[in-house]
């Protein structure tokens, strides 16, 4: 089970750009502002201005998912979580936001309204809790 990440960026909410920006960052690993630019217009339907790449990084780095380091001349972006750190933080959040609804009721019919391979996935979470909690008391 992969636990939930000490860091959270600032701002979690991304738009379209920061999201496909960000994804080509986790590919990458680290990348310049040109390497991220190159591989938008590699698209031959895509146009996309150098300055608007710098400013979605930057807007990225204010937010807290990337980190910039400057080696030489050159300012590379790295990011701060790993997809699946992200994924995990993500799915908290709407996790807390789906359970903050408070109505038990409403809860249950959405359980009950799951397809069987869905109703399987919740009780194997369920299984993992209990022995994730059942491990913890051991220790």
């Amino acid at each position: 089970m992969a636990p939930l990440p000490d860091y959270r960026p600032k701002q979690m909410s991304l738009g379209p750009l920061e999201a496909e920006i960000l994804n080509l960052i986790w590919e990458l690993g680290s990348a310049t502002v040109k390497d991220v630019h190159d591989r938008i217009l590699a698209d031959p339907n895509r146009e996309l201005a150098y300055t608007s790449v710098t400013t979605v990084l930057r807007r990225l780095t204010e937010k807290g998912w990337l980190a910039c380091d400057k080696k030489g001349r050159a300012f590379y972006w790295r990011p701060l979580l790993s997809k699946q750190q992200a994924q995990v933080i993500k799915a908290h959040e709407q996790l807390q936001q789906f359970l903050a609804v408070g109505n038990p009721d409403v809860v249950a019919a959405f359980a009950d309204s799951l397809d069987e391979v869905a109703s399987e996935k919740i009780q194997a979470i369920a299984k993992r809790i209990q022995a994730a909690r059942q491990a913890r008391e051991e220790k």
